[in-house]
């Protein structure tokens, strides 16, 4: 991308994850905002995307500059906050997209499907304590989440808003294209190991997904 930025523009960051920011600055030397971005979207077939639900943004942190760019996304129709603890805001993503993503994909379920299953649930329990977890380490406050009750609620909330929607792991995998999972359960998976915090269920995740995609096909 550097060799196709102006060295002053300014590249908002719409991928999952919490370091795409950083790695930007470094690759292209450009100003980079971190988002979060909530949308559920499909693409049923080459050229056609379909919107399934929500799309809305939060980025930060809050300065003059950011405040523009919220009314310049607000204007053209994308609800967009700005706040001042983006990378809570960032790991709270992340935790949904830890607790959910993967069972998705592997699962070939749509994310109400994991909503209505208690053995998910259970298992989304495990995944929501090990990122919490790696959370405090990190020193890292998600708001509205500070125990593994909240956070849960905050998953599936999320599931059930996006009911309808099968993870972007799972579509990168039914088209047998690379996924983020190196983003989301193995950043947790990795670290966990630099923080020494027990991580087994992100891992085994993290290692199922990565299989699947070796194999071309889930």
């Amino acid at each position: 991308m550097a060799r196709f930025v102006r060295p002053d523009a300014t590249v908002v960051c719409l991928q999952n994850g919490v370091d795409n920011a950083d790695q930007i600055r470094a690759a292209a030397k450009v100003v980079a905002v971190p988002a979060v971005v909530y949308v559920a979207v499909s693409v049923p077939e080459p050229g056609r995307v379909k919107h399934l639900a929500r799309g809305d943004l939060i980025i930060g942190p809050p300065s003059e500059g950011i405040t523009q760019l919220a009314d310049l996304f607000v204007r053209a129709g994308i609800p967009c906050r700005v706040s001042d603890n983006i990378e809570g805001e960032l790991w709270l993503k992340l935790l949904r997209n830890c607790a959910l993503n993967a069972i998705s994909a592997l699962g070939h379920v749509r994310y109400g499907q994991i909503a209505q299953n208690d053995d998910a649930k259970k298992l989304m329990e495990q995944i929501v304590g090990e990122v919490l977890a790696v959370a405090h380490a990190a020193r890292i406050a998600l708001p509205g989440v500070d125990n593994r009750q909240s956070g849960m609620a905050a998953a599936m909330d999320l599931a059930k808003q996006m009911a309808d929607a099968f993870s972007s792991t799972a579509q990168d995998l039914n088209r047998g294209r690379p996924t983020e999972i190196d983003a989301l359960n193995g950043y947790i998976s990795r670290r966990g190991a630099e923080l020494r915090i027990p991580v087994p269920v992100n891992h085994a995740l993290f290692t199922l997904v990565k299989l699947a995609e070796q194999k071309g096909t889930i």
